[in-house]
């Protein structure tokens, strides 16, 4: 606990220092870095390119399941991510049609 109360008193001075911008964050419990300064449109790239990379290994799991190379536990966990990837892939597209149609409808 003490680790995460320095880190935090270093975050706080980092941001009255206005170093917020340049520094590497790391995201918590993930382990992945975050540029403070990654765009949307990078953020959302990155996004796609993990999905992809997920579907791609489920299809690759469930061939290697066909040909007995992979066993069942691997495959069961590969699509069950790839179908979790997909609700959610599916779901910020609805979001973002339903966004894009409500600006549409807004007066000018």
């Amino acid at each position: 606990m003490v680790g995460s109360f320095n880190d935090a008193i270093s975050a706080y001075r980092n941001a009255a220092a206005g170093k917020t911008n340049t520094v590497t964050e790391t995201v918590t419990g993930t382990g992945q870095s975050v540029n403070p300064g990654e765009s949307f449109a990078d953020m959302v790239k990155g996004a796609a390119y993990d999905a992809r990379d997920t579907m791609a290994m489920s299809e690759e799991m469930t061939q290697k399941a066909v040909t007995g190379d992979a066993e069942l536990h691997e495959v069961v966990t590969a699509v069950s991510a790839a179908e979790v990837t997909l609700r959610t892939v599916v779901s910020v597209r609805d979001k973002a049609v339903e966004a894009y149609q409500s600006i549409l409808n807004m007066p000018v």
